[in-house]
């Protein structure tokens, strides 16, 4: 299960304990799962790092409101309705937007939109739930099942964060060996740049030895590998220090036919 998933699993399991405060489904709480998908991914859009990942939790979140609205106007939850209007009509405009900060400008001014929504919602769900808790006056022995199945939900909340925290940490864990894998290919790739150089170099200075009536020939001695394990400057100091005393062989031997 990735982490987005489990931030939306946790959402539901907040609004679940939320309503199991009290006895019977209201008709506003028929929203309450449009709501916090519409919120989850508007905050999803909001963090995405490219336009198109903006784009795509912004039309889910626009479906979800679009689903929300009628149910709202059932329930006659006017402020979480006008407020999910007009988020939806924010979110809307992103899918025309041409550039990562026009989109998050409408997703930004949404996102806080939606939550005040989540939260004009649970006012009326809740002022609901207290009238029909009011008129069926249930007796002590039923809040007590109550809150005991509140415990246990909120034993699993306690659970699924720890799932959650385990995941993050086992994907910390790949992303760091991810990320040593990349740089010994950027290393061995450097390395072999460097080798290919000096191999071109080596002939270069010992055609123009021939060319010059020179009997000498350049070899290379110090063509020993530097280890994977050395950072990538002691890598290029190598191959650098190794090119530097080429040259100086290849200067030395012109100097001596010259005489």
């Amino acid at each position: 299960m990735t982490p987005k998933t489990m931030k939306t699993v946790l959402l539901f399991f907040l609004a679940f304990i939320f309503c199991q405060q009290f006895q019977s489904q209201t008709k506003c709480s028929d929203a309450d799962s449009d709501i916090l998908y519409a919120y989850s991914d508007v905050k999803d859009s909001y963090e995405s790092n490219n336009i198109y990942h903006v784009k795509e939790y912004a039309y889910k979140s626009l479906k979800a409101f679009e689903r929300a609205k009628p149910k709202l106007k059932s329930c006659g939850c006017e402020t979480s309705y006008n407020l999910a209007f007009d988020a939806a009509e924010l979110l809307a405009k992103v899918e025309g937007t041409e550039t990562y900060e026009d989109g998050r400008f409408y997703v930004k001014r949404a996102r806080e939109i939606a939550k005040q929504s989540l939260i004009e919602l649970d006012k009326c769900t809740a002022k609901e739930q207290q009238e029909t808790q009011e008129e069926k006056n249930e007796d002590i022995a039923i809040k007590d099942d109550n809150l005991a199945l509140l415990q246990n939900e909120q034993v699993k909340l306690k659970q699924q964060q720890q799932e959650l925290k385990a995941k993050e940490q086992e994907l910390k864990i790949k992303l760091a060996k991810q990320k040593e894998k990349e740089l010994t290919l950027k290393k061995r790739q450097l390395m072999a740049s460097y080798k290919e150089v000096i191999s071109s170099n080596i002939k270069s200075y010992n055609e123009a030895l021939k060319v010059c009536g020179c009997d000498k020939e350049i070899i290379n001695t110090n063509n020993e590998d530097v280890s994977t394990n050395s950072s990538i400057e002691n890598i290029k100091a190598h191959y650098l220090n190794n090119l530097k005393t080429l040259s100086k062989t290849y200067l030395s031997f012109l100097e001596t036919c010259d005489k």
